[in-house]
């Protein structure tokens, strides 16, 4: 049988202060498996961004195990992250942007741009390799954001909202963008989101998180083939699982967003 890309047993953590212990997470359990995208969904202050800082390695948990598999060089970090804000750097250019994190793993800046450039027709960018961030629309932005993630060829994207600052129709043509990506590139996912028609589009599989401490309170599997399209949002499948993750949402305080980006 084949083990999964990403396995987090029991993680649990609690961060120690001078008004005392505050439980953020607690035996938290989840997988992605190799081109799974698997998406977490919870309350604003439930502990999801200190999940994904778990997961980039950039903090330890208090108590479980983080098991990754398939990973070629375990010296390298076996994660790419990318925020909700794009942090595209406004001296750079959009091929200098998308390559840095290369760059700061110390590939030289040459073969960095090389690499970028070969994705650029992928990211719907080719001919904006010499554009500054301020001649791009918001929706470019996003893209070279994503292709600087995407770019440092790690095992697991971990995306924290990547579009929830964007407009409607850009959101919408970029989820469907991302869907097919996904597909095509094979790429592993685990994506943060409020945005439940967002979760059920993209996914295979969701994990709905409770309030502080958090805990998984639910699993929902999407069987439905990716990329999926607009006539998804038509099928009863998609009607029934959206009012079953809203009902477990609302029972744990949170305030989703109900309007179909996507649709």
């Amino acid at each position: 049988m084949t083990r999964p890309l990403l396995e987090v047993a029991g993680i649990s953590k609690t961060f120690h202060s001078r008004l005392g212990e505050v439980e953020v997470l607690k035996d938290i359990d989840l997988h992605v498996d190799e081109g799974e995208f698997v998406s977490v969904i919870g309350p604003s202050g439930s502990g999801k961004s200190t999940l994904f800082s778990i997961l980039a390695e950039q903090l330890g948990p208090s108590a479980g195990e983080i098991r990754f598999h398939g990973d070629r060089d375990r010296r390298a970090p076996f994660s790419a992250y990318m925020p909700q804000k794009d942090l595209l750097m406004p001296w750079l250019t959009v091929e200098d942007n998308a390559g840095l994190g290369l760059v700061l793993a110390g590939r030289k800046r040459s073969e960095a741009r090389r690499r970028v450039g070969e994705l650029l027709p992928t990211f719907r960018l080719e001919g904006r390799s010499k554009a500054y961030p301020f001649e791009l629309s918001g929706g470019m932005r996003q893209r070279v954001a994503l292709l600087r993630t995407v770019v440092q060829d790690r095992p697991l994207l971990l995306l924290d909202e990547p579009f929830g600052a964007l407009d409607y129709l850009t959101r919408t043509e970029l989820q469907f963008w991302l869907a097919e990506l996904c597909v095509e590139e094979g790429l592993s996912v685990l994506l943060i989101t409020h945005d439940v028609p967002e979760a059920l589009f993209l996914s295979d599989r969701i994990y709905v998180l409770s309030n502080r401490p958090a805990t998984v309170r639910m699993v929902l599997d999407q069987p439905a083939a990716r990329p999926r399209t607009l006539e998804y949002f038509e099928t009863d499948q998609f009607t029934h699982d959206e009012r079953r993750l809203l009902a477990e949402l609302t029972e744990s305080g949170v305030r989703p967003a109900t309007g179909s980006s996507a649709a």
